[in-house]
């Protein structure tokens, strides 16, 4: 396609985004006399005092010096995203994009189509400031009430979104100088090529920005695609969440507290979904429900699979029954309102008791991470070894059970690996903004790196013996069990940050005993 041909393609998707924007007011009435106008605009009270300086912005500078020292003289961009249509004219949600929410500290679903850019300083002013950047978000403040925009404006209006920050009181909040995002273009382009040696934005957080930026490129002389440029950003990004400060951690214990409350009311409605036909979303439900009112929402999407549903990774469909025997297992997570999220699994007996042979894989599977907890405790241990230390465990047991075509260790080896028939997936996974936080690092600062003080893990060895698993005994056919905690290294140690929810076959039948409904 030619830069012709490519320019009239964008235009003709902009014209008929324009025109669906237009057509969908067809079904509505909007008075837009001047009259009506002034009407509006008269006779409203002061406005309450606006928020207060949060507690995550005494953090955030530090995390934005941190990055941006990696790239002196370059202006970095950093989308929340914007909103996603659902269906004709509703949006999904709004979820920031994790890089945004950490730099800048907003969570909840603060603040579609906002940008933080980090702008390089001039040589001689970095050592004067001690600072390589000026931090700038770039936001839709407030309109007056005497506009338009105040009553008949979808997006941002007041009447129909609620009051939004003006520009001061972001500020307040944040601690970070805040401009209206129609100046966003004007700034990315100043002293580009210059003063300025590079422009680079995150990937995949907002497509229009992402183009923005490619024109801003092209028009001062830089090519307009730089996928590697951009995907080191995200890479430092990334690994720049490694290590959780204070105010993260604490954020992760909210999380994990409200989950705990999740599987509780979970355990409450079992008996509701023994005899309901989609039992497994009673199940879900019961959780989703405790997230919401107690945080933001959920971190990801429950799995509740009960029986052989337990057998399949990621069973999210969640619409079968649950039935009086079976196992159920519950991977959930609450997001609290900065955007930081628990990820725990607990399986569960639906009577209230395991059988022998339930608890004689449960206790295989929890004797692993036990094995890996430990190992995350000791000296010098790379992140890498504590799927090491529970797959140990796992062969052990495999092999027990007269299941593996080979030896232990041949199974251990790197050439072997039968064990991860029933163990497919890894042990540990970083957490934190993100379920899986952490993605886009390198190899050697995640699976190879030392464990160190700050680093927010998940423990999580499972066994998934599959009903059609001919090569599985008889009596354990059928049964999926995963036991999954959230870790914190500390200066000591490592710490379950969920060390309150239950996990031994004792501790869970007496939780399920306590947690009836006669029991309330």
């Amino acid at each position: 396609m030619s830069d012709y041909q490519e320019k009239n393609s964008k235009n003709n998707i902009k014209d008929l985004q324009a025109e669906l924007e237009k057509r969908a007011h067809n079904r509505t009435q909007r008075p837009n006399g001047a009259a009506f106008r002034e009407f509006m605009g008269q006779d409203w009270a002061q406005r309450p005092a606006g928020p207060q300086r949060s507690e995550v912005a005494d953090y955030t500078p530090a995390r934005r010096a941190k990055l941006a020292a990696q790239f002196i003289g370059e202006r970095l961009v950093f989308p929340a995203g914007d909103l996603q249509v659902r269906s004709n004219d509703t949006d999904y949600r709004f979820r920031a994009h994790s890089a945004f929410a950490h730099l800048t500290g907003l969570g909840a679903e603060d603040e579609p189509g906002a940008v933080l850019v980090l702008h390089p300083l001039p040589p001689a002013n970095i050592e004067a400031n001690n600072a390589t950047h000026e931090a700038v978000l770039y936001f839709h403040p407030r309109s007056s009430r005497s506009s338009e925009e105040f009553y008949a404006d979808a997006r941002h209006g007041e009447f129909w979104v609620g009051a939004r920050l003006s520009i001061a009181e972001m500020e307040t909040l944040t601690g970070i100088k805040v401009a209206h995002i129609d100046t966003l273009s004007d700034a990315l382009a100043k002293d580009l090529g210059a003063d300025c040696t590079q422009l680079r934005v995150i990937p995949q957080a907002d497509l229009k920005i992402e183009e923005l930026v490619a024109q801003v490129r092209a028009q001062n002389g830089l090519p307009a695609l730089q996928v590697e440029a951009d995907l080191a950003l995200a890479e430092a990004a990334s690994e720049l969440r490694l290590i959780k400060d204070a105010w993260e951690i604490r954020e992760m214990q909210k999380a994990v507290d409200v989950t705990r409350e999740g599987f509780t009311e979970i355990l409450r409605n079992l008996p509701r979904a023994i005899n309901h036909w989609r039992g497994e979303r009673v199940v879900e439900g019961a959780f989703m429900a405790k997230a919401r009112e107690e945080g933001n929402g959920l971190g990801y999407d429950t799995i509740a699979a009960a029986g052989n549903h337990a057998n399949t990774l990621h069973w999210i469909s969640n619409d079968g029954p649950v039935r009086e025997g079976d196992l159920i297992l519950v991977d959930a997570g609450a997001e609290v309102d900065s955007l930081y999220t628990a990820d725990i699994t607990r399986t569960l007996p639906v009577n209230g008791k395991f059988s022998d042979a339930q608890r004689e894989v449960y206790e295989a599977v929890l004797e692993a991470a036990e094995a890996a907890f430990a190992k995350a405790s000791e000296n010098g241990v790379r992140f890498r070894d504590l799927h090491n230390a529970a797959m140990e465990v796992i062969v052990k047991y495999l092999a027990q059970w007269g299941m593996l075509p080979v030896s232990a260790s041949e199974s251990l080896s790197p050439t072997g690996q039968q064990h991860r028939r029933w163990m497919p997936h890894g042990t540990s996974h970083h957490l934190g903004l993100d379920v899986h936080d952490c993605a886009q690092a390198k190899r050697e600062l995640y699976q190879d790196a030392l464990l160190q003080p700050g680093m927010v893990f998940t423990i999580e060895p499972g066994l998934y013996f599959r009903e059609d698993d001919l090569k599985v005994p008889p009596r354990f056919r059928g049964i999926g069990v995963r036991i999954e905690d959230d870790i914190v290294i500390t200066e000591s140690g490592a710490v379950r940050l969920s060390e309150d929810i239950p996990r031994t076959v004792a501790g869970i039948e007496e939780w399920i005993a306590a947690s009836k409904p006669d029991n309330d």
